[in-house]
């Protein structure tokens, strides 16, 4: 699996933590940063097309027709992507009426025109058909990360012409009081126009964001909310409980005793809802945060809840070999293209330890603790054979034993086969049922 962390956002949400920076000075270095650590890194992942492209951030649907190209060119290169696919000219390169081929700057953040992305796309143009579906191009699930206010109709044709096939929209809210107070950069008509047009451009994997317990939500706007989302026929849906972080402007709030704290009533009455109206409605409450129509569920994120290796590319990126190392690049963009600007060699990359990324090891108790916090998260639970054949029969029978209190309380379903999956109440109380479980 492959992660890509375009770091950078139009404005700050109020409650963000993520890395990300409003400047765009160091734009165009920072996307030849990525192609290049693209490039460098390409063994770190197995030979061969990966199974899933995430476009995170920050604010991927902020990437000029031009950055998208130059950062897809190097997936096809180097063989994240399978060329077979696709035509072997894949891109034939922007050209401008003289013939020559244009300059589209890093800064420059407008889009092209709607018919420029055939000509940036040659030979990845979607095939229409009568009914004029977007087909599925190649094995790879290719998600993209959009504000609404970015998803005008000739960027939603451009991405609808590019390999991209999964769309993450985060929408938080359908409602101005939410979205004012979240500061975000998009109108509450603008969050449901943005899943019409790109249900209507042909996307068939379409995710939104939602965000609940929130100090402006009340009962009835979150029921709302759910209601416009499947009405709208959005096939994944992922829900967060609103969280105060301390370096945000709204942690900052919060402790000056300007805007109100969250309280867990709400948050406990907004879940409830939440997982009644969308399993109603024929959703799969397959992770504690997350729901999906069947054939829907993502692909990137379930191999990160099942330990799946992952590379994380860009600034502030994680990754995971599968085994005991994670590593985690500098959360700072000019570090970052500094330090890109310099590197031409898989060895250059490796003496760059300390100063444009970090790495930890993880110990079997470690493996242990997280394969037992993702598995409760996820409706398919914790095996006690898994646990056993991962890491031992003493950590299978501890684990048993320390579940014994929450069983009785009625927090996992029947047990009698030995696969522990939480209940409505053991979801709403996950990480304390997981750190119960925990070998330290």
């Amino acid at each position: 699996m492959l992660y890509l962390h375009i770091p950078f956002c139009k404005q700050a949400c109020s409650y963000c933590n993520f890395h990300f920076s409003t400047s765009m000075k160091t734009r165009e270095a920072v996307i030849g940063g990525i192609c290049k650590e693209l490039k460098t890194r390409r063994g770190e992942l197995a030979n061969g097309p990966v199974p899933s492209v995430y476009f995170g951030g920050g604010t991927p649907s902020i990437l000029t027709a031009e950055e998208l190209k130059r950062i897809f060119e190097v997936l096809f290169q180097e063989g994240y992507l399978d060329k077979g696919a696709r035509s072997s000219d894949v891109f034939s390169g922007l050209t401008q009426s003289d013939g020559s081929s244009s300059d589209v700057s890093g800064e420059q953040i407008s889009r092209l025109p709607a018919d420029t992305s055939d000509e940036l796309f040659t030979g990845v143009a979607r095939q229409k058909d009568a009914s004029d579906e977007r087909p599925d191009y190649q094995a790879t699930e290719i998600t993209l990360e959009a504000n609404p206010d970015d998803l005008d109709e000739a960027t939603i044709q451009l991405l609808a012409d590019s390999p991209v096939n999964r769309l993450s929209i985060g929408i938080q809210s359908f409602f101005e009081e939410d979205l004012r107070f979240m500061n975000r950069a998009h109108s509450a008509a603008e969050a449901r126009a943005a899943v019409e047009k790109v249900n209507r451009a042909g996307f068939h994997d379409v995710s939104i964001d939602l965000i609940y317990g929130g100090q402006t939500t009340t009962d009835e706007m979150w029921a709302e909310n759910l209601r416009i989302a499947t009405d709208l026929g959005v096939n994944h849906i992922s829900a967060y409980a609103l969280t105060v972080e301390p370096k945000t402007a709204l942690g900052v709030q919060v402790a000056k005793g300007k805007v109100p704290d969250t309280n867990d009533a709400k948050f406990n009455r907004h879940f409830n809802k939440l997982v009644d109206h969308l399993t109603a409605s024929g959703y799969r409450h397959y992770e504690i945060s997350n729901f999906c129509l069947p054939g829907h569920a993502s692909r990137h994120n379930s191999g990160y809840w099942s330990g799946q290796p992952y590379l994380g590319i860009g600034p502030g990126a994680h990754g995971f070999d599968g085994q005991h190392t994670r590593r985690w690049n500098v959360s700072n963009n000019a570090a970052y293209a500094k330090a890109w600007a310099e590197i031409n060699s898989a060895e250059d990359f490796a003496a760059a330890d300390g100063f444009l990324y970090e790495e930890e090891h993880l110990s079997a108790t470690d493996r242990y603790n997280e394969f037992i916090m993702t598995g409760l998260r996820r409706d398919v639970g914790v095996q006690l054979s898994d646990i056993e054949q991962r890491f031992g029969r003493e950590k299978a029978q501890f684990f048993a034993e320390s579940q014994r209190a929450n069983v009785a309380e009625g927090l996992f379903l029947n047990i009698g086969e030995g696969v522990y999956r939480l209940t409505r109440e053991g979801r709403m109380r996950a990480d304390g049922v997981a750190s119960d479980g925990f070998w330290v």
